[in-house]
């Protein structure tokens, strides 16, 4: 049984990580140090489909899964085995790809007018506006 749960959290993190590739840019305009291992997910993930490399987390799957019995993932690995055919048909991988790439592309613009040097942010916005209160300027103008 520890085997198939060892086969089983790398297929979670798998998803895990595939949504946070196709998102995690989203998640970096409220949290900013999200950019860098988003940037890192991204790198990884378009290189293993342009270069063919071997993904550690469809080695650990395999692994589990031989351990307990099972068999081992169909295809070249994750994607071939649990999203193509199943989720969208294959004939559509290269359109998918395009498609994440310009979500991941969309957020990092939105990322960079987000948190582009001299944009004023909540927090200065907010301190300029109660600085002026308590010097009895006022709070109706910006």
């Amino acid at each position: 049984m520890g085997y198939r749960l060892v086969a089983d959290l790398a297929m979670v993190a798998h998803f895990g990580f595939l949504v946070f590739v196709a998102l995690g840019g989203f998640v970096a305009l409220w949290r900013r140090w999200v950019l860098w291992p988003h940037v890192v997910a991204v790198v990884w993930g378009v290189s293993t489909v342009l270069l063919s490399w071997p993904c550690p987390l469809t080695s650990v799957e395999n692994w589990g899964r031989e351990r307990s019995g099972g068999a081992r993932l169909s295809g070249t690995g994750f994607i071939d085995h649990y999203i193509e055919g199943m989720i969208y048909p294959e004939e559509h991988t290269r359109l998918l790809h395009a498609l994440v790439l310009l979500v991941v592309i969309v957020s990092w613009v939105a990322v960079a007018r987000r948190w582009a040097p001299g944009r004023p942010t909540r927090r200065s916005v907010t301190a300029r506006r109660d600085l002026r209160r308590s010097a009895g300027g006022g709070g109706s103008a910006p």
